[in-house]
């Protein structure tokens, strides 16, 4: 009897043990979850205790600064390749990057010609085209298509953060808050990108800069035309004037509408769309993949002529046709 009653109390205690234990794991895991959705990455690093000069100094690293000094030929590629890199929110400038690649593109080359000599195969011209589309896949195609993913995601999320955003920033302006105060009322509520963007912008205030022209680096890093439309709106109304509330309400039930338009026009276009994603990524998916499993497959023809004039020819329609796709499916609202 005894002996039951222990073991029925042991049996107790570790329920209540491992009960206790799960509701503080799981409490902990809420707060931490909590934590990191109601704060964003400027308010992250202030709270580690980084100096806020230092802060804005990391933020904006890679801040689109346009490219004077390139041939206009490479400027434009150049100017969308260091906003990609921006709203993608990677700690690299467009000189890292490229030397990365560079890097990468060489080594990937050398270790790929080191292995076709360790099989047998002869270092003719075939089997240095072969390495070089193979280290440019890798090396350069492949991280640019990963970073203009996830430019595209983090551009999404701020478009449809924004009307938000405005609703908040309305609404504080009808409860008694002067614009700064609403602006940095944002830096605490929003989470990133917004939050961090409207946190600089209220940093560079606090540093002395002009307001309308902290948000005019704002609308110009990101380069959306909603941004655009509320720093006109913001300039106008503190030189002439107005109910600057009703103004925002008004920007923010058009640019719902205008996403609601392009919504429609994004699903109307979505097999087109699809179509140009699998026609950019199947044939390097397909050459890396038959490439790693097979090598054979190309070395043992490499070195004929016709396979030489094919794979420049391909690799040069290719590039053409990723072009008139990307213009193809590159809809204006």
């Amino acid at each position: 009897m005894t002996a039951e009653i222990i073991r029925i109390v042991l049996l107790l205690a570790v329920f209540a043990g491992v009960f206790l234990l799960v509701q503080v794991v799981g409490s902990s895991y809420a707060k931490s979850r909590s934590y990191r959705g109601a704060v964003n990455k400027r308010l992250q690093m202030i709270g580690s205790g980084q100096d806020r000069e230092a802060v804005i100094g990391q933020l904006i690293k890679n801040r689109p600064t346009g490219l004077p000094d390139l041939p206009k030929l490479l400027a434009s590629p150049a100017d969308k390749l260091q906003r990609k890199l921006f709203a993608s929110n990677l700690a690299l400038t467009i000189g890292q990057l490229v030397l990365f690649m560079g890097i990468g593109l060489v080594s990937i080359f050398l270790l790929v010609m080191l292995i076709i000599v360790s099989m047998g195969y002869g270092l003719g011209l075939g089997a240095i085209i072969i390495a070089l589309l193979f280290a440019t896949a890798l090396a350069v195609v492949l991280p640019l298509f990963i970073i203009g993913t996830i430019a595209e995601s983090r551009r999404k999320k701020m478009e449809h953060q924004f009307p938000i955003a405005l609703d908040i920033f309305v609404r504080a302006l009808r409860s008694g808050h002067p614009i700064a105060s609403a602006i940095d009322l944002l830096t605490h509520e929003m989470e990133d990108p917004i939050g961090t963007e409207f946190g600089l912008v209220s940093d560079e205030v606090a540093y002395g800069a002009d307001l309308i022209t902290a948000l005019e680096q704002m609308a110009d890093r990101w380069d959306l035309e909603d941004m655009q439309m509320f720093v006109v709106s913001l300039s106008v109304q503190s030189q002439t004037g107005g109910n600057l509330a009703e103004i925002l309400d008004n920007i923010s039930r058009v640019i719902r509408e205008r996403h609601q338009l392009f919504l429609k026009v994004k699903a109307l276009s979505s097999e087109g769309r699809m179509t140009a994603l699998m026609l950019t990524v199947l044939p390097v998916f397909a050459f890396v993949t038959f490439f790693l499993g097979a090598p054979q497959y190309y070395l043992e023809s490499a070195e004929d002529p016709i396979f030489i004039y094919g794979a420049i020819t391909l690799a040069v329609m290719y590039f053409l046709g990723v072009y008139i796709m990307r213009r193809l499916v590159d809809l204006k609202v």
